[in-house]
């Protein structure tokens, strides 16, 4: 199968509040006031989980059948340690996480191995585990400036 692009643009708002859009959907994603935000949205570090669950929770359901497994119901509980001191230049801590954890909950009449297998298998999978786990080739592609007249 071929490589696929996917593309989203992410716009700041007033504040730090910023509209993040990709195909016909929108979100915004904000800080809480503690760090500057007005609390409209997730943070970025809390949509980094979000997607980490909702990427878990789509493999399992897609590839559930596959190995023998009803999910009667499946849920991804997901936390993550990250120092602001690295963010806010405070320290050489890394800015990102250092650690994330997350919690498989299953209701299924399915036999525990078949769900372990698929359990593994998702962790074998899911792209957005791949991708935070691993080096991921970040390029700035370019800068466009666009100037502005200054205000007398």
């Amino acid at each position: 199968m071929p490589k696929e692009m996917f593309k989203a643009t992410a716009v700041l708002q007033e504040g730090v509040k910023v509209d993040v859009s990709a195909r016909n959907f929108h979100i915004t994603i904000d800080e809480p006031p503690a760090l500057g935000g007005t609390d409209a949205g997730m943070n970025p570090v809390e949509m980094v989980l979000g997607a980490l669950g909702a990427c878990q929770s789509i493999v399992a359901r897609v590839y559930s059948r596959k190995f023998n497994v009803q999910l009667d119901d499946f849920r991804v509980e997901l936390e993550g340690d990250l120092d602001t001191d690295g963010f806010m230049h405070k320290s050489d801590v890394r800015r990102g996480y250092s650690d994330i954890r997350y919690t498989y909950y299953i209701k299924s009449p399915s036999p525990k191995e078949n769900i372990m297998k698929l359990v593994d298998f998702i962790a074998e999978t899911c792209p957005v585990d791949d991708t935070i786990s691993n080096p991921v080739n970040v390029v700035r592609k370019d800068v466009v400036v666009e100037m502005t007249q200054e205000q007398a």
